[in-house]
């Protein structure tokens, strides 16, 4: 297992930020790390990347404990925070052959060619960095974060500022490096969580609310029950007129016309819906049933 954290805590004066979590990433796949703002994702990363320590628990990377092999832990990972920290002075090619030095990488100016190649940054790198835009510098983060090829990536708003081109380019990057490292990926874009992640991992003031892959997510949030939108061509009470075992409420939509029909999770009243539509002789205009996305379920579970 390439990062394990049990019953990790830590307290910062009168609050809990982290309440004994508990999960696994594992090599070959990206692993979603989700929350809204101030749920304790940052401070997981930071433990994780021994910037700070836990109160308790344990926290792994590759083996290493981050309390007792830091200096093992650190050559293990490659951290991209969300702000991303850069020597703005430099030349992009001369921070990264910095960098490389600093993790006495072998043939430096090998792999700062490569990550040069890698990351998209070949007409950039005899720019200074302060020069470059927002995601370019984004594009040098990366880089910075790989040079040493760390067995563990963990992102933090990788493609913050980066333009529809630049996104598919390092999408396409994450998803490549995620077939043969252990990414764990933390945004508030859940398009990026449908297109980049295999596992999801939910945390909400402190605790994990949610551990699995999409499909499970997305299969625990249909488990609240299917939801039907049905549309009529006239106005009628359909609470009063359809009835049916498996029904547990039937709402008014956004017009007169329209209803929300919530019923149990393992049926589906559609076929119901529209052979009482002709029994009544009336035109339906729309049926259809809900698709949970990843927001949904991270609404379901955070608010």
């Amino acid at each position: 297992m390439s990062v394990q954290i049990k019953d990790l805590t830590k307290i910062y004066g009168s609050k809990k930020a982290l309440d004994t979590i508990s999960f696994e990433a594992q090599k070959g796949m990206v692993t979603g790390f989700l929350g809204p703002n101030g749920a304790g994702k940052t401070t997981t990363m930071k433990i994780l990347s021994c910037f700070i320590r836990q109160d308790s628990g344990i926290a792994e990377v590759c083996g290493f404990d981050t309390s007792k092999s830091p200096s093992e832990v650190k050559k293990s990972i490659g951290y991209l925070p969300e702000h991303n920290p850069l020597y703005k002075d430099m030349y992009v090619k001369e921070y990264l052959r910095f960098v490389a030095g600093m993790h006495q990488v072998a043939n430096k100016t090998k792999r700062v060619n490569e990550m040069i190649e890698m990351t998209g940054l070949g007409r950039e790198q005899h720019k200074k960095i302060m020069a470059l835009s927002k995601g370019y510098r984004q594009r040098v983060g990366l880089a910075q974060a790989l040079i040493h090829d760390p067995e563990v990536l963990i992102l933090d708003e990788p493609t913050s500022g980066l333009d529809p081109n630049q996104l598919a380019d390092i999408r396409n990057l994450i998803i490549q490096l995620g077939k043969e490292k252990t990414v764990i990926l933390s945004t508030h874009i859940m398009q990026e969580v449908e297109a980049l992640c295999d596992h999801v991992v939910i945390i909400n003031q402190g605790d994990i609310v949610a551990d699995g892959s999409l499909k499970e997510l997305k299969e625990r949030a249909t488990g609240k029950g299917i939801q039907i939108t049905v549309v009529f061509d006239e106005n009628i009470s359909l609470s009063k007129k359809f009835k049916h075992d498996a029904v547990t409420s039937i709402t008014k939509g956004e017009n007169s016309n329209e209803w929300i029909v919530t019923t149990d999770p393992n049926v589906d009243l559609r076929s119901h819906l529209f052979h009482f539509a002709v029994h009544q002789k009336l035109t339906l205009l729309e049926l259809s049933r809900k698709t949970y996305e990843v927001e949904d379920v991270f609404r379901l579970l955070t608010q």
